[in-house]
């Protein structure tokens, strides 16, 4: 019963978090993190037991997939060069640094075991990141680029640990099989995600309860998951396709659908965000209570590993930055600005706890695992030193750099995408004879009714005429007017969202205005 109640009051602890952050303009992770260590000094506070295994099962297919969402497989077709670079070489580059760091610092401590430390700190939180870039008004290609590097990071900082932990458990060596490994399991996550998707379009056409259609995608992210594992893939790989081909397949005209998945899923993610943060909280809490005073040993060493973090990550996007200067690489940093931005948001989280806690006790003679105390140390002195740090001062370096932005380009973006949902849904009613064969008075209406569209789509409101109004225009005709017209919009504004240069976001802003707007409609 105290774990369900930890639970709980987890969850309850996050809509204040939540609450105190709108009014501080700080992230609520940051908060909520910070709050569950507070509360662990309370005398005969219950520690909350989840076993180190389930932890990634548990937190990271629900997080993720309602991150890939959010974006698209055009995006990916056009970024896959910062995917690589940072997805994939980052992790490898700041792995290995930390790897050979702790190798020469850190006493006892075998090759397997620094480079599975290495791996521990190495992948970013794209979870973290959005909660806090949102709140700056980070520009939107920014944003672009640390979600593209957090959706696939993971993959390949576990693929490492994973060989790591192997070899110093089995007393081997880490070798270049470990590439072929990534690459496999790569493959068949992509093809597990893909059969996924395709089940989903499947479903979604035979079960007729709008319900029941939201809720397997809660479902959907677990099995995708755990599926991968089960077939030696990778579960985050898979989890990302699984919800790049869902929103592939999604349909125009399931706007009720959509409304009603969005908000599950918005409450679905802050709940799921708030608990694992107090999750990391509470851990963090519990390793520095169990190591004691041995702990202040470990600081000189866990500091310059937090240094080097930071310094590996500001270089590799510095030659990044140099790297986009010549060939006009809008999806990398372009300026010391930017990589400084990028660089003070590498924030670790959940998947750095996860790994700290999945380290074996003993080895395969029964022998304890070679410096497990100080990995744990070092791990949480990193998430806390990127996390917290950055969290809490990032809204005073975008003020200093001066490199928020005020939304018009969003909001320019977005004009354009309601004029050509306007065109389209206006080509719609002519191709339906509808405004030839009107009278002038009604073709008036149906104008003013595609200019009210259209400004709808850009601000965000919902006007509806008086009711008295729509009488004396025409029920039958309004309904005929908005059903044809909202549909080709939505279908123009869908196809949109799968272009190269569509930003997902904004389409799904434009998106969400016509689903209420089909909503509200009369019956």
């Amino acid at each position: 019963m105290d774990q369900l109640a930890l639970i709980v009051g987890l969850l309850l602890a996050t809509v204040v978090a939540v609450g105190l952050g709108d009014r501080l303009r700080l992230p609520y992770p940051v908060l909520m993190l910070l709050l569950a260590a507070a509360l662990t000094f309370i005398p005969g506070f219950p520690d909350l037991e989840i076993e180190p295994g389930l932890i990634l099962p548990i937190f990271l297919p629900p997080l993720l997939f309602a991150t890939a969402q959010r974006s698209s497989w055009a995006v990916f077709r056009v970024r896959w060069r910062t995917l690589i670079m940072l997805a994939v070489a980052l992790v490898v580059i700041s792995t290995a640094v930390v790897a050979g760091a702790a190798w020469l610092m850190v006493p006892g401590i075998g090759v397997p075991a620094a480079i599975a430390l290495g791996a521990m700190v190495a992948p970013p939180d794209p979870v973290a990141v959005d909660s806090v870039a949102g709140r700056v008004h980070m520009p939107r290609r920014l944003i672009s680029v640390l979600q593209s590097e957090g959706l696939f990071n993971d993959a390949a900082a576990i693929v490492i640990f994973q060989a790591a932990v192997a070899a110093a458990v089995g007393g081997t060596k880490v070798g270049p099989d470990v590439v072929l490994q990534f690459l496999l399991g790569a493959a068949l996550a992509v093809l597990v995600g893909v059969a996924m998707g395709w089940l989903i379009a499947l479903v979604t056409r035979l079960v007729t309860s709008m319900v029941a259609r939201s809720a397997v995608t809660l479902v959907v992210p677990f099995a995708a998951y755990i599926l991968a594992e089960e077939v030696h893939a990778s579960g985050v790989i898979a989890v990302v396709v699984t919800a790049l081909e869902m929103q592939r397949h999604a349909r125009p005209q399931d706007a009720a659908e959509r409304v009603t998945r969005n908000a599950f899923w918005d409450v679905v993610e802050l709940l799921v965000t708030g608990l694992a943060f107090g999750l990391v909280g509470l851990e963090i809490r519990r390793v520095i209570r169990d190591e004691g005073s041995g702990i202040f040993g470990m600081i000189g060493v866990s500091a310059l590993v937090c240094v080097l973090v930071f310094a590996v990550r500001f270089l590799w996007m510095g030659v990044l930055a140099l790297g986009a200067r010549k060939r006009k690489n809008l999806l990398q940093p372009t300026s010391l600005k930017e990589v400084l931005i990028l660089t003070w948001c590498g924030m670790r989280g959940l998947a750095t706890l996860a790994l700290a806690l999945a380290l074996p006790l003993t080895l395969a003679d029964g022998t304890p695992f070679p410096g497990r105390d100080y990995l744990l140390v070092i791990a949480c002195a990193v998430l806390l030193a990127t996390l917290v740090l950055p969290g809490l001062t990032l809204p005073w370096l975008m003020r200093v750099l001066k490199a928020s932005e005020d939304g018009t380009a969003e909001r320019d973006a977005v004009r354009l995408l309601a004029a050509r949902a306007q065109a389209a849904a206006v080509a719609a009613l002519k191709q339906h004879d509808l405004m030839t064969d009107l009278p002038p008075e009604k073709v008036t209406l149906v104008k003013e009714r595609m200019q009210r569209l259209r400004a709808e789509l850009t601000d965000g409101s919902l006007r509806n005429e008086p009711l008295a109004e729509k009488r004396r225009r025409g029920r039958e005709l309004a309904i005929a007017v908005q059903t044809i017209a909202l549909d080709a919009a939505r279908q123009e504004v869908v196809a949109a969202r799968n272009e190269p240069d569509m930003d997902p976001e904004v389409a799904d802003r434009v998106l969400r205005q016509l689903d209420l707007r089909t909503m509200v409609m009369p019956e």
